[in-house]
């Protein structure tokens, strides 16, 4: 058997994620929703959750199809009118529609489940604290694992057809496949910012005028926004992530591949990739065993038990990574091991293994570390949130003052991991002698960090199933006991999201200096010789003033979307107080429908004007400065994302636990003026953390792709 049929093991590896998430839906599914009135409100929920979902992909069908046309006219017209011009790939609009179906479809069906289990939870956690957490952890492993799934079947199928069905070589293959995360970004960009949108808008107007204003509980089912509130916890934070998420698990192959194939290490390089992710899929499943709590157990206790989820996966991924690296290095792969222009000596893949495989471990560290990090500035059981809560008692101004010195001194863990991970990476991976082989190193350490995504995702995907379910306890009426566990669960699933973002941020800055690599020697080889990339070189330099005004502007963009929806809904929601009779006594019910409508409204509209500035900038740099100034523009933007999203997300669920804290009982508990201020502080990092934090990754990584996929243009029309 040829090295190039071991590639269908990645076809295998896609078909356990996606059967063991089958299962572990239909396992969801067997429990019961509960009363009728639970029942009542999660179809209400689940149907304001499609309804988005439907007007959305209608939405974004339209931009893909202008999108897949122009893209069709420059791959092929150079060709028919026998110009010698490449502008894009012939293969990119086609890959870039797959990339976007899958990518969509992830959301989807994670949130399908999510929808599904709300209610379950909720009656779960009648029973016990446990069952609750099994429940709402099992809807949590069908987003992950289909993500996982998906990502790799998309990423596999590609490679299959290529070599089988076009008869490319391992070259042709990895110079396509780094353009090939367009399609995959795109759908990210959309899913994760109109989500976020769509959620802290009704999240924000909900707690400013509920609890802030008139004071009544959160969730109460007198508040017009609670049902979009919860809608929102489904399409921002189980589809927008998922979304997200994939786009991640995808780049993070695609840029091994092109930086394997520029070092000559050919099949082999694109192979480990695939393989690695499928013993991650293994070792998620038997994780997820491993995620089990006791009844009345600690917000320690139950942040352990996903522990245990995590690092079983991480440590048998580490160890089984071993043997896979060995096999993979030692595959016989003729005539591909070749210095491809560099014009030295470069290290055959034997000689370097040991670093490869280090740099999969330090990539599964560097991702436990990130976590790390994040949980201890996040939580409320350390300190950092602690005193955030503490600064309740002088107001909401110092509330505010507290959560952005809190995450701005949040940011230096996360990038000295990083640093460290890379640079190590670059150097055992052997780039003392290739810049390539050493740069091949750092994308694997990306691969590592993301191979266990099954059960970290499924530890993210929990937390607003939770967050459904305590919103349907307080509407149900159930018994106390009942919110006081989905408030428990919600509290972990704030602390487990933020971690969940961090890896994402953390494998997208690994990742993004790979596509930037893959730029550059992708540009060289059309310009026919090397770029000027000093500091010195005035594209360089403009480039990377634009690129970092491209992330602050990306940033207000975003939070002004939030702003101005969230506005919307504080208008209607004191309308409706106002103007709806006996509204307040509980005896009419609220427009719920009303807010849903507004925030999607808001979402569909503003969530084009972020996607645009990513597609353009690269773009209209490229034409104008050329290679060397997209390279600036890239760097500025990947340098100044990164540290804003890790800055925003810290800080956003710093504030939102530290409202936590005083709500369990802390420094006056539930409607003292301290709650009022720590409100207060949660709703400015609503958009932190959910809406322009975490669309940072995203818009790193498609710019780069627009970047990759319209190399061409950049090449052949810039004025300098």
């Amino acid at each position: 058997m040829g090295i190039v049929h071991l590639f269908w093991l990645g076809i295998v590896g896609a078909a356990l994620a996606l059967g063991f998430a089958f299962l572990q839906s239909r396992r969801v599914l067997k429990y019961s929703e509960g009363n009728e009135t639970m029942v009542k409100i999660a179809a209400a929920i689940r149907t304001g959750a499609n309804a988005y979902l439907k007007r959305q992909y209608s939405a974004v069908f339209k931009f893909f199809a202008v999108v897949f046309v122009i893209l069709l006219g420059l791959a092929f017209i150079p060709e028919m009118l026998g110009l010698d011009i490449v502008l894009v790939n012939r293969f990119s609009p086609f890959a870039f529609v797959t990339g976007g179906f899958f990518t969509g479809l992830s959301g989807y069906i994670g949130m399908k489940v999510a929808t599904s289990a709300n209610a379950r939870t909720a009656n779960a956690a009648t029973e016990s604290l446990n069952k609750g957490l099994r429940v709402s952890f099992s809807s949590g492993t069908v987003m992950g694992f289909t993500v996982a799934g998906l990502g790799l079947l998309d990423i596999t199928m590609w490679f299959l057809l290529l070599r089988f069905v076009f008869g490319a070589d391992a070259h042709v293959i990895g110079e396509s496949m780094v353009k090939f995360g367009l399609g995959v970004a795109s759908m990210a960009m959309f899913a994760r910012v109109g989500g976020g949108i769509f959620t802290k808008a009704a999240d924000v107007g909900a707690d400013l005028v509920g609890k802030v204003e008139v004071g009544i509980p959160e969730d109460d089912p007198r508040n017009p926004a609670v049902i979009a509130d919860n809608v929102g916890d489904n399409v921002g934070d189980v589809a927008g992530m998922g979304a997200d998420l994939y786009e991640a698990y995808a780049h993070a192959i695609i840029a091994t591949f092109a930086l394997g194939v520029g070092v000559g290490y050919g099949y082999r390089s694109m192979l480990l990739p695939i393989l690695v992710f499928a013993v991650g899929i293994v070792a998620s499943i038997i994780g997820t065993f491993f995620v089990r709590t006791k009844e009345d157990a600690s917000q320690k206790s139950l942040l352990h038990s996903l522990h245990m989820g995590t690092f079983v996966s991480a440590a048998i991924a580490a160890i089984a990574s071993l043997p896979l690296t060995i096999f993979v290095v030692g595959l016989a792969d003729p005539g591909t091991e070749q210095a491809l222009g560099l014009g030295r000596y470069v290290a055959s893949m034997q000689d370097n293994m040991w670093g490869i495989y280090g740099s999969i471990v330090l990539g599964i560290l560097a991702g436990i570390m990130i976590g790390y990090f994040t949980e201890r500035y996040t939580s409320d059981m350390y300190k950092p949130t602690q005193e955030l809560a503490k600064t309740t008692e002088t107001g909401a101004a110092t509330v505010m003052i507290g959560g952005l010195a809190l995450g701005m001194k949040a940011t230096v863990g996360p990038i000295v991991t990083i640093c460290v991970a890379a640079i190590t990476s670059f150097i055992i991976a052997g780039g003392n002698e290739s810049m390539f082989a050493g740069l091949y190193g750092i994308g694997i350490a990306a691969v590592g960090m993301l191979s266990t995504l099954g059960v970290q995702l499924a530890t993210d995907a929990f937390g607003p199933v939770a967050d459904n379910a305590g919103g349907i306890a307080e509407m149900a009426h159930l018994p106390a006991e009942v919110r006081e566990r989905t408030d428990a669960l919600d509290a972990l699933g704030n602390t487990t999201a933020a971690t969940g973002k961090g890896f994402s941020i953390g494998s997208t800055a690994f990742t993004a200096l790979a596509l930037l690599v893959s730029y550059m020697s992708l540009a060289e080889g059309q310009l026919g010789y090397a770029l000027d990339l000093s500091i010195t070189n005035p594209a360089v330099l403009i480039g990377l003033f634009l690129g970092t005004a491209t992330a602050f502007f990306f940033a207000a963009l975003t939070i002004s979307a939030v702003h101005q929806a969230a506005s919307s809904i504080v208008i209607e929601v004191r309308r409706q107080f106002r103007e709806i009779a006996g509204l307040m006594e509980g005896t009419a019910d609220p427009d719920y429908a009303r807010c849903v409508d507004l925030c999607t409204q808001s979402a569909l509209k503003k969530m084009l004007s972020p996607a645009l500035l990513a597609f353009l900038m690269p773009i209209g740099t490229g034409v104008i400065l050329g290679a060397a100034g997209v390279i600036g523009l890239l760097a500025g933007i990947i340098v100044s994302g990164f540290a804003l999203a890790l800055f925003m997300m810290t800080s956003g669920g710093a504030w939102d636990n530290a409202k936590k804290h005083v709500e369990a009982g802390n420094y006056g508990g539930k409607g003292s003026e301290n709650h009022k201020a720590a409100v207060i502080g949660d709703t400015v990092g609503d958009p932190f953390k959910d809406t322009a934090g975490p669309s940072f990754n995203i818009l790193i990584t498609l710019s780069s792709s627009v970047a990759l996929v319209f190399v061409g243009l950049a090449t052949a029309f810039s004025l300098l």
